[in-house]
């Protein structure tokens, strides 16, 4: 290779570096139309409250001496759980709240908090998630309650019980996100991190207000055709908050493998897997693995149903969840964590 050659080569990587590094920082990114604060968007029965710095929007219906908390999935919502809450709610007091970066929750964005201030350096991270729950259970002056945790609400609601199992009664974990988590390979958190990919990072995620969250709902049903148009609209409501494709973006930034199906040994509290017989999110094997790994778990498959049991089959749903809720000790003591 001649000289000339090889200095037109560097020149040429130089060049492509500079693109790679430059880029994504001058690529215009336009703003988003039309969106409102959070609560301009709430319902008679909504309620807030402050937990952790963060104003959360919440559902509290029912009443007595068991709890249940509902943590909803990706891209959802407490309304994801609009047909079982009320019928929960016959058993004792129903509590669903949206997570970080979805439905009314508020939004926070990167220059509002410290690192030190949450665990995981983010409000979004899982350890943050999980103090939020704890944190709620606080506020309402709930000791224990049953969590339901369908999706990665289920890895939240199944990390909540290992890092604080002395404030969960139970655990119904359905299609939870377990041993597939979701989200980009443990490899490329760091690249998500750099100024360039947070730049572009809220244009990926506004992809999920488009085709690709109806092609990710669909994908949810075993059968797509009882989508109707006000299932739609109720998970594209929240799309109309200010600031939510960057804070879905710092979800993204803030995820990270907990490795919890290696620590399923250590969930010691009465525990229901559930998940649907079609689920193409995450196969049901995975449930069945997930129930086989905890210690005296039950397991249960809603037939004809794929990842959303709870809106799908949701008779069904709250049939196994009374069957399970039948079976807990009058008196628990709460989720011991294994020595």
């Amino acid at each position: 290779m001649s000289h000339r050659t090889r200095r037109r080569l560097a020149y040429g990587v130089a060049a492509l570096v500079a693109l790679l590094l430059v880029g994504p920082l001058v690529v215009p990114v336009p703003a988003l139309r039309d969106t409102v604060p959070a609560r301009e968007l709430a319902d008679d029965d909504s309620r807030f409250t402050e937990l952790n710095g963060i104003d959360v929007h919440f559902r509290d219906q029912g009443s007595g001496d068991l709890a249940l908390v509902l943590l909803h999935g990706f891209g959802a919502s407490t309304f994801s759980w609009r047909e079982v809450a009320g019928p929960l709610a016959e058993r004792g007091r129903v509590i669903a709240f949206d997570r970080p970066a979805f439905g009314l929750t508020e939004r926070p964005l990167p220059g509002s908090w410290e690192t030190d201030d949450y665990p995981g350096g983010s409000p979004y991270s899982p350890e943050a998630q999980v103090d939020m729950v704890v944190a709620l259970l606080d506020r309402l002056g709930i000791e224990r309650a049953v969590l339901v945790g369908h999706s990665a609400g289920g890895s939240i609601a199944m990390l909540t019980a290992v890092t604080y199992p002395d404030r969960v009664e139970a655990l119904v974990l359905v299609d939870a996100a377990v041993y597939t988590q979701g989200g980009p390979p443990t490899w490329m958190y760091p690249l998500l991190k750099t100024p360039q990919v947070r730049r572009l990072g809220p244009l990926v995620a506004r992809q999920i207000g488009g085709a690709g969250g109806d092609r990710f709902l669909e994908l949810a049903w075993h059968d797509p055709s009882r989508i109707t148009p006000e299932i739609r609209a109720g998970y594209r409501a929240p799309l109309a908050v200010d600031d939510w494709d960057r804070a879905l973006w710092e979800l993204t930034v803030a995820s990270s493998s907990q490795r919890l199906g290696d620590r399923a040994g250590e969930v010691a509290c009465p525990t229901l897997v559930m998940t649907g017989d079609d689920d193409r999110v995450i196969p049901p094997e995975e449930a069945e693995r997930l129930a086989r790994a905890i210690p005296g778990a039950e397991f249960v498959a809603i037939e004809d149903c794929g990842h959303v049991p709870h809106e799908e089959q949701p008779q069904a749903f709250t049939t196994s969840v009374y069957r399970f809720l039948d079976t807990l000790p009058i008196s628990q003591e709460g989720c011991l964590s294994a020595p």
